[in-house]
């Protein structure tokens, strides 16, 4: 991966999360339509190249994988509100609350996320995961606000948050090059858990229902776009 599709990576989390600052109201058409894109986006690629690839070593566990790295994302949601999806939740009654289990969670879930860039899909996944995670830091950046956290720990935990997927694509190299001891070889069930997760987050961001329950045009577009988009590098 280049130099600059790691800034990529990294600014449009750092961006994103540090537009919390510039935007006021919970109404932001934008970064649904930008999430609802990039589901989609990261859907297609899931299904078009990784499932493909990850059973290409001919592992028949990897469908276990898949299905552990699913129900991990569910696990993982219980302490991250939701916030891989946009989502918006603050607590704050008062005192100062550190969203411990929110951090972690989402941290976590940008470093797995950044694992698949090593597999030679970088053009495919880098812009997906870079527009998904946009959404994703601004709700984190609303939720530490909402939570009573300044504003420079605020911009740090952000920091934070858009540094992980860069070091998930670089811990993704050196297992893949057999330079972290024996693991190399589990390197596809491991692939597995993150198709997994991408399953959960895109599936769960294309079937939720609008806010009104009404159809919605605007989000039908961007989600065939990036179905579109992703279908048409396969194909091309």
């Amino acid at each position: 991966m280049t130099a600059w599709q790691i800034i990529l990576l990294f600014s449009s989390a750092l961006l994103g999360g540090l537009s919390v600052f510039l935007f006021k109201g919970n109404n932001h058409k934008l970064l649904k339509l930008v999430l609802s894109f990039s589901g989609a986006y990261l859907f297609g690629i899931t299904v078009l190249h990784l499932i493909p690839d990850a059973y290409h070593g001919n592992d028949n566990l990897v469908g276990v994988f898949i299905l552990v790295g699913f129900l991990f994302q569910i696990l993982m949601e219980q302490f991250s509100d939701g916030i891989e999806h946009g989502h918006i939740h603050t607590h704050n009654h008062g005192h100062v609350v550190f969203p411990l289990g929110i951090m972690i969670s989402l941290c976590l879930h940008a470093f797995l996320e950044g694992m698949p860039i090593a597999e030679g899909h970088q053009k495919q996944l880098i812009f997906g995961i870079a527009l998904h995670h946009i959404p994703a830091a601004f709700a984190l950046g609303s939720v530490l606000l909402g939570n009573g956290q300044s504003r420079n720990k605020t911009i740090f935990y952000i920091t934070l948050f858009a540094v992980m997927a860069p070091a998930g694509y670089y811990f993704s190299t050196a297992l893949s090059n057999g330079d972290i001891g024996n693991l190399q070889q589990y390197f596809n069930r491991i692939m597995g858990v993150v198709i997994g997760i991408f399953l959960h987050i895109s599936t769960t961001i294309l079937f939720e229902s609008s806010a009104d329950h009404k159809f919605n045009l605007r989000k039908l577009v961007a989600v065939l776009l990036g179905v579109g988009i992703a279908l048409a590098g396969f194909l091309l």
